[in-house]
């Protein structure tokens, strides 16, 4: 992930310095988001997708290069009720939280691209770069959503941050649709440094230790197994403290052109 975000940036030298306009596009993002962690170790684009949107910025210094500001917000779900593995099925836990991001990548387009150029009207590109995001992971408890960050479910000293940095990368393609309207179809990972998105990593604490920070209520959901003796769960494993948790979005971006400005460049030519 890191590579691939160095490897956009040392690009930089390579393209080409004639006059070349510099544009904006604003866009409009459509899509789904979901999760990758204990809860659903392995299922992309699965039933667990929810509906996803945001807001972008797209600064385009030529014809290859991008930067791209944006707010992207959806939801994140895991159920293991819905998986194929016994194991899961017995631990019976499951989440949703909504996620919330601010992110600023480099695109990188294979080909030149510009809306409104008819030479240049698509190409495939890739992505990296940085986020700021925020998640709460939240449990049904009979008919209400109860927030599970600050229940201390596995018995940790400290709750886990609600606002965390990832890295978000990925590719896709951009197409024109009409002189001032672009489309861009990309699926966008997002590496985090957190094993607690669904709130769950490492082992069932005991009992007693959650009531102290959770109550009963902590107590009911840190351990819904159907085991018919709870208490032989005390130190088995909950969940995989040594993988990290992922999210994703993936959609479509509505783009339109705002302005455009000639930039003047003399210090390299092709």
């Amino acid at each position: 992930m890191k590579k691939a975000f160095f490897f956009l940036l040392a690009l930089l030298p390579l393209l080409p310095c004639a006059a070349q306009k510099r544009t904006h596009d604003l866009g409009i993002f459509l899509g789904g988001s979901y999760y990758t962690g204990d809860l659903n170790p392995n299922g992309h684009f699965n039933s667990l997708t929810r509906p996803a949107g945001g807001v972008e910025h797209r600064f385009n210094p030529n014809p290859r290069f991008t930067w791209r500001n944006g707010i992207a917000f959806g939801t994140i779900a895991g159920d293991d009720a819905r998986s194929s593995s016994f194991s899961q099925q017995q631990r019976n836990l499951s989440f949703k939280s909504r996620v919330y991001e601010f992110h600023s990548v480099a695109e990188f387009n294979f080909l030149e691209y510009e809306i409104g150029d008819e030479k240049h009207m698509f190409t495939p590109f890739m992505f990296a770069g940085v986020n700021v995001f925020n998640h709460d992971p939240k449990a049904l408890i009979g008919n209400q959503w109860v927030g599970l960050r600050r229940l201390h479910t596995e018995a940790q000293s400290k709750a886990y941050k609600a606002t965390q940095v990832a890295v978000p990368f990925g590719a896709g393609i951009k197409t024109m649709l009409a002189k001032r309207i672009g489309l861009v179809v990309q699926w966008g990972l997002r590496k985090t440094f957190t094993d607690y998105l669904d709130d769950v990593s490492t082992v069932y604490a005991n009992p007693a230790d959650v009531a102290l920070y959770g109550g009963h209520i902590g107590v009911a959901l840190a351990d819904r197994s159907l085991s018919t003796d709870p208490v032989s769960n005390i130190g088995r494993q909950r969940g995989n403290p040594r993988t990290k948790d992922w999210y994703s979005f993936a959609g479509v971006t509505l783009c339109f052109k705002l302005k455009e400005k000639v930039q003047q460049c003399s210090s390299y030519k092709y």
